[in-house]
């Protein structure tokens, strides 16, 4: 795999991992979780690492090639949703 293509992997993955952690972390009428909180945890923390090095990748990438429009635009969304798995993670956790 190329490093030029990871950004895109990187949001695709994430956002399925977005739609998994927000829907298992719900509790349910029994007031259990359909995922357990530490499933929910490593995946936001695995989400974090995976979009972070996508950001990376990215700029790197923007820097040395230059600005495409849908290559900034999946780097942007990266650095969104590390920012969102950051806030997801911090809240999930259980003080």
């Amino acid at each position: 795999m190329k490093t030029l293509h990871f950004p895109y992997i990187a949001l695709g993955l994430s956002s399925v991992f977005l739609l998994l952690v927000l829907q298992g972390s719900q509790p349910n009428s029994d007031g259990i979780t359909v995922l357990p909180l530490l499933t929910s945890l490593v995946l936001s923390e695995f989400c974090v690492f995976i979009t972070a090095i996508a950001v990376y990748i990215g700029i790197k990438n923007i820097a040395q090639f230059g600005l495409r429009s849908l290559y900034a635009l999946s780097t942007l969304l990266c650095a969104l949703l590390f920012i969102r798995f950051l806030i997801l993670g911090i809240a999930l956790w259980p003080l």
